[in-house]
């Protein structure tokens, strides 16, 4: 028998013994279908409460977006908040928008797509939101780009910032009116000041 999660009383991390199998993660998921889950590479479950109208409302503008450019050229795939990947490291994550690239689709066996796929995207955006920790999300930036990600923006909506993250790089800060995508979203723009806009009242 499965476990039912409930994101209002259960506390945001459960760490079970022996840690749940890949199978099992997956049925967890789909038996619990409201709730938002990650585990981590420790084999911890990770729940995400319901986002408030701001972060909602920022998700949605960088999905389209992202949504927009991949019209331009419709190669690869991009994913939203609910697309979860199982990792190199045992985890299974999910970004808040994401891109998985022709070459690395091309290596998925047929029907990967199905479940959890086995692979990194190779671009990852990340909003913060009033239940996220900016520390936080700048270890799971270091997990997305350590498990293959080639380029991964952490979207600080309150300082009005990104964080962008490149293999063997530091982060570079970014304050300007957007940020330039590059490598595998080489021609992306995101336009901040509208992502922005979300976040007024």
């Amino acid at each position: 028998m499965l476990l039912r999660v409930d994101a209002e009383t259960l506390p945001r991390v459960l760490v079970l013994d022996p840690p749940m199998t890949d199978e099992e993660f997956q049925l967890l998921c789909s038996e619990n279908d409201g709730v938002q889950l990650e585990r981590t590479k420790e084999g911890a479950i990770r729940m995400k409460p319901p986002a408030g109208g701001w972060t909602s409302s920022g998700n949605f503008e960088i999905n389209r977006q992202l949504g927009a450019w991949w019209i331009t050229h419709e190669r690869g795939k991009a994913f939203d908040s609910r697309g979860g990947f199982r990792l190199p490291d045992g985890s299974t994550l999910s970004p808040d928008a994401s891109y998985l690239s022709d070459e690395r689709l091309k290596r998925l066996p047929k029907g990967e797509l199905r479940s959890f796929p086995r692979v990194c995207p190779d671009f990852v955006i990340e909003l913060l939101s009033e239940s996220d920790t900016v520390e936080g999300l700048k270890s799971k930036m270091a997990d997305w780009i350590s498990n293959g990600a080639l380029l991964a923006w952490l979207i600080d909506p309150y300082a009005r910032q990104v964080f962008v993250y490149r293999p063997g790089k530091q982060p570079e800060r970014v304050t300007g009116a957007k940020v330039t995508g590059e490598g595998p979203v080489n021609g992306f723009e995101l336009n901040l000041a509208r992502v922005w806009k979300c976040y007024e009242d």
